[in-house]
Parts: C-alpha cells; sequence; structure tokens
C-alpha cells in the first residue's frame, strides 16, 4: 500500500470506528480525506508517526483553519505550513482526568510518594493529590479532595476501591517533547488537542495547567528507557517511587515497551493503564474474550486491579476489594 493510501485507510478508518460519538466535526474532516486524493496526497508528505488524525486536525486549527466545510479548500491552500508544523508536533494526550483512574492504583501505595511519569507531555498527570474527585455510581456520589479542579468520573459495576489522596512530596516526569504549563503557546496546542464536541474537557485541561504552573515539576527532554534509571535517582531518600506509564507505552514500539517495564519496575513500583494486548507485562494472563471493549487495564506491578476508561471516564474495580472510601 502507498502512503496515499495508506492516509485514505487510515482516515476512513477514524471517521468510521474513532470520531462518532466524541466529534462531529472531527468525522466530516476524516471523511473528506478519506474520499479526496488531493487531501490525502498533502497528508501523504508528513511522515507517519506525525500524521494521526486528532494531531493533524490539532494543527490545522491552531494554524487557523475554519471549524466549517471550508476545511478542505483551507488544507489545500495551507499544505507546505500545515506539513512542516505537523513534522515538529507530536499527539500528547494530557488529559488531567487519568488521575481519577490511577488514584486507586496509588491508593494502595503507602507514602511518601516520589512520583515519575513517562510520557508527561506538560505533567497534568503528576498532581493527583492537587485535584479534587467525584466517583458517581447508583448508590451515590463518593467525593475526595478540595481543588479548583474537580475530576469526574464514575465506578462501575459491584466492587468499590480503596480511595485516598496520595501523599506526592516529589514529582518529575520524561518526555521526548516536554510541555510548559506556563507557556502560551504550549498551552493553547494542549488546549487545541481537545476534539470539538468534547464538552467540559478544554476547562478541565486548562484549569488543570493553572495548578501545574504554579508549582512545576521536574521534566526531562530524553528517552525514556535511558532516562528513567538516572531521574529516579533523584528522587528524594525516604520516599517510595512510583513510575506511572499512564496511555504512553501504545506510542512506543514493542521492543521499546518491554525495556520500560524493565526499568520501571527495577526503579520502583509501577503503575500502567494500556490495553490488554499491547504487552505481556502483566503478572497474569488477561483473558481478552471477556475483557469490556470499552476499557484498558489498570495494574499495580503487573496485577491488574480494574478495568478503566483510558481518558479517565470510569473504574471497574476488580481486585476483589470491597469499599473503603477514607
Amino acid at each position: 500500500m502507498d502512503e496515499q493510501a495508506a492516509v485514505a485507510e487510515r482516515y476512513a478508518r477514524f471517521a468510521r470506528d474513532e470520531a462518532p460519538g466524541r466529534s462531529a466535526l472531527y468525522a466530516e474532516w476524516a471523511s473528506a480525506v478519506a474520499s479526496d486524493p488531493a487531501l490525502a496526497a498533502v497528508l501523504a508528505r508528513i511522515a507517519a508517526a506525525h500524521r494521526q488524525p486528532p494531531l493533524v486536525f490539532a494543527v490545522t486549527r491552531l494554524l487557523g483553519a475554519p471549524e466549517s466545510g471550508e476545511w478542505p479548500s483551507w488544507l489545500l491552500a495551507h499544505a507546505d505550513e500545515v506539513v512542516a508544523e505537523c513534522g515538529s508536533r507530536s499527539l500528547q494526550t494530557n488529559e488531567p482526568l487519568r488521575c481519577a483512574v490511577l488514584l486507586p492504583a496509588l491508593s494502595l501505595i503507602d507514602g511518601p510518594i516520589a512520583l515519575l511519569e513517562v510520557g508527561a507531555s506538560a505533567g497534568l498527570c503528576l498532581y493527583p493529590d492537587r485535584y479534587a474527585y467525584r466517583y458517581a455510581s447508583a448508590d451515590g456520589d463518593t467525593v475526595l479532595g478540595d481543588s479548583p479542579v474537580v475530576l469526574h468520573s464514575r465506578f462501575r459495576g459491584p466492587l468499590r476501591p480503596p480511595l485516598r489522596l496520595p501523599d506526592v512530596v516529589w514529582r518529575a516526569g520524561i518526555d521526548l517533547h516536554p510541555l510548559d504549563a506556563g507557556d502560551a503557546g504550549d498551552r493553547r496546542f494542549l488546549e487545541t488537542l481537545v476534539w470539538p464536541g468534547e464538552e467540559g474537557r478544554e476547562s478541565r485541561i486548562r484549569s488543570a495547567l493553572d495548578v501545574v504552573a504554579a508549582d512545576p515539576p521536574l521534566l526531562i527532554e530524553r528517552d525514556a528507557v535511558e532516562a528513567i534509571p538516572e531521574v529516579a535517582a533523584l528522587a528524594p531518600p525516604g520516599a517510595t517511587l512510583v513510575i506511572t506509564t499512564p496511555g504512553v507505552l501504545a506510542h512506543v514500539p514493542y521492543a521499546g515497551r518491554v525495556r520500560i517495564i524493565d526499568a520501571a519496575r527495577a526503579a520502583g513500583r509501577w503503575i500502567t493503564l494500556d490495553a490488554p494486548s499491547l504487552h505481556d507485562g502483566w503478572s497474569a494472563p488477561i483473558d481478552q474474550a471477556t475483557w469490556p471493549s470499552d476499557a484498558f487495564a489498570l495494574a499495580l506491578d503487573g496485577d491488574v486491579l480494574a478495568a478503566v476508561d483510558p481518558l479517565g471516564g470510569f473504574v471497574e474495580w476488580r481486585a476483589g476489594l470491597r469499599a473503603s472510601h477514607d
């Protein structure tokens, strides 16, 4: 399959399987690319690692594309600019709501905690102790914390995880292209990565950026495999080092995933959030035939604790622990 055909196929799949229910506008744009060889030819000029539909669409909006039916003609008129800008950008889904599904795993670890995230972007998922949480369920809401940033999630199924705010005394992130929560350009890019139609998400990210900018984490621009041991050595003595890989391993080739997992487990406790089929880092095989199709696996040191929404929308606890709301 040539590059243009690959683009058309990828965007057709996005329009059919990924955009519906999240963004009608992105579904429309993706369908246009899939059906117009001229549009596909433009995007085929972008390296495959930088032409994912959400990234390309965000870049066009960042560059001033109209959010209307005029988008195809705008793309053709600004092709060189879009190709160049996409080549310098990476898809960075820095969703603070993921802290709502990381929190149950963090609640099982005694503090103080030194938190190190792989693929941290601007570090919005390094502040689980600075957010408030509201989990909806059939038997009432569970509320935790006091913060201007309130993360709304829900419990699914009969079990409830133990919950407590972690005592985070040090936080650091590793990323190939870290973003600065205090930089206006970086903030705008992260806000633009929100899909049109996702209500509440942009304001949540904006509020979380304010939290991070007020007390910035240590952000290291490095390859994770090489950097994990070195950055881990900077954690304060007496704190439990916790390495998180929330949704980032899918963007790493398989051999790199294995090396990151090995490095994380060698350095400290490891919390991950991944599709069950993504790697073999689980303590026991996951029955993918019965695993919920809309869920990732949340695991601590490879032990699967819950089926969770990839972006934090729900927690389906599976570790056999009954409710304990500290």
